[in-house]
């Protein structure tokens, strides 16, 4: 079975990102919990954290704050939760170890288990606005 995220950070598969480097990428989620869900994921493939050396665990969570920023300013939020899941037991969806970003807005309470199904267009928009944020630092 062919790893959805490795395809996507390989450039074979379609994805919005706002921010890749060389070693990790960071996507819209398709299924956002809210609006701006951003997973960033290590380009190398490990299934869960535990399976990354501690080097890696250490460059993928120094990735978070930059992306974190610059979602927070594009998108208004008041706040984000972080979550990384590993294992099928703890929800881990695809068996690629990656951190979810996960803004939060006063005025919609804490939807944690609803999702909305995303328009492409509002999510290139909204990849758009985080990448300016992104580069700006």
């Amino acid at each position: 079975m062919k790893c959805i995220f490795c395809e996507i950070a390989a450039g074979k598969m379609d994805a919005h990102r706002i921010f890749e480097d060389d070693t990790h990428i960071a996507i819209l989620d398709k299924y956002p919990i809210q609006r701006g869900h951003t997973l960033v994921i290590p380009r190398d493939h490990h299934e869960k954290i535990i399976d990354l050396p501690t080097e890696g665990v250490s460059a993928l969570f120094s990735r978070v704050p930059r992306v974190a920023r610059a979602i927070l300013k594009a998108t208004g939020a008041d706040g984000f939760n972080i979550g990384q899941n590993n294992g099928r037991a703890a929800n881990q969806i695809i068996p690629h170890v990656h951190v979810h970003i996960i803004p939060r807005y006063e005025k919609s309470g804490n939807p944690w288990r609803s999702r909305m199904i995303a328009k492409d267009e509002d999510l290139r928009e909204l990849a758009e606005k985080i990448r300016a944020h992104v580069k700006s630092g």
